[in-house]
């Protein structure tokens, strides 16, 4: 005697939610389903690309070539040496020509494009004490725009022409300092010259007596204002020698340098960047 029972469908395949043969589905969608999909991501992932195109466009429109649409500054620009030594720190020996060689061929590169002849091909020879304004007129670039020359004989005892050594083989070294650029700035008013002033950190310390380069160790008034690498192609950043004298021997003297101006804003207002309008290094000349 045999049982009536209602015969039992098959079980559908594992697989099937991958690829079922008898709806033609894949991972449970047909082509058509998977096919819209594909298209509306499409369509939304050119419109957020065109989006972001039209933005960098209009963006790009508000950019000058030649000058910053913003320009978010601090009152006054920071201060660098040459030679930079070691983190700001220069040691050598006057009677080791080899502990000061890197030190004086850093010099002899850094100086040369101010050498009289190239300053002379590249740059103008303009009246000192005020400043070589070239404005543009209206929406008529006045560019290139011109430099004035400084020449590397400027720096006298320290140009390395009459003593290759910078003063290193005599014990009375030179260092070279420099105001970073910072376009449109005008560093001084009422045709004076900003100027630097250099001393002893600590009170302790004594640095000796101090020669500058140009005299009174200034920055004139006629490289400025400065209009951009773009506009101003051969523009020759000034720079101010100071020598030191008669400083002491086989010490670590710690030595500040910084911008003195009727303009720029007390160097010591921002204590977050030790650059600003100042510089600090420490000098060592052993014997």
């Amino acid at each position: 005697m045999s049982g009536g029972g209602a015969k039992e469908e098959p079980r559908g395949s594992s697989w099937d939610f991958i690829w079922n043969p008898r709806t033609h589905e894949l991972m449970g969608r047909t082509a058509t389903s998977w096919g819209l999909i594909f298209l509306f991501y499409l369509v939304f992932y050119l419109f957020l690309a065109g989006m972001f195109a039209l933005t960098m466009y209009v963006m790009l429109l508000t950019l000058d070539d030649y000058r910053p649409t913003w320009q978010d500054r601090l009152t006054t620009p920071g201060m660098m040496i040459r030679p930079k030594g070691d983190q700001l720190h220069i040691a050598f020996s006057v009677s080791k020509a080899e502990s000061y060689r890197d030190l004086t061929s850093n010099l002899d590169v850094f100086l040369s494009p101010y050498n009289d002849s190239v300053q002379a091909q590249t740059n103008d020879n303009c009246p000192p004490n005020q400043y070589f304004i070239q404005e543009d007129s209206g929406e008529v670039r006045n560019n290139p725009k011109r430099s004035c020359q400084f020449n590397r004989t400027a720096l006298d005892l320290c140009s390395g022409l009459s003593d290759s050594s910078y003063g290193y083989s005599s014990g009375q070294p030179c260092v070279l300092l420099k105001l970073n650029r910072v376009i449109g700035m005008l560093p001084g008013k009422d045709g004076q010259s900003p100027y630097v002033s250099c001393g002893a950190k600590k009170e302790d310390v004594n640095v000796g007596p101090l020669a500058y380069f140009p005299p009174n160790g200034t920055f004139n008034l006629m490289y400025y204002p400065y209009y951009g690498n773009k506009a101003q192609v051969n523009y020759t950043q000034p720079l101010v020698a100071v020598k030191f004298l008669n400083a002491s021997l086989n010490t670590d003297l710690s030595v500040e340098c910084r911008i003195i101006s009727n303009t720029l804003g007390d160097v010591y207002a921002n204590d977050r960047d030790k650059f600003a309008g100042r510089v600090s290094f420490t000098l060592r000349i052993n014997a």
